[in-house]
């Protein structure tokens, strides 16, 4: 099964995750499909917090992929604001 889902990247303390398309089998940080966008928890200023490719999110999506809950909480809000 395809999953969309968050990889960890930053420094300790200081995170940074990849909004990635892989096989649900893969590891966490393991291989991926394609990234689509990323999340930054932790942005401060001008920084964006969350940046993702809405026409490649909806197009795996229609494909089947299942995205994980927190993915679909900032796609929910990445569709509203684009709105």
């Amino acid at each position: 099964m395809v999953k969309i889902r968050l990889t960890r990247g930053g420094a300790k303390k200081r995170p940074f995750y990849h909004i990635i398309v892989t096989d649900s089998r893969s590891a966490r940080d393991g291989r991926n499909i394609e990234r689509v966008g990323f999340y930054n928890p932790v942005a401060q200023g001008a920084e964006k917090r969350v940046e993702l490719n809405l026409e490649r999110v909806k197009h795996w999506m229609d494909s089947g992929a299942q995205l994980t809950e927190k993915v679909a909480d900032l796609y929910k809000s990445a569709v509203k604001a684009a709105a």
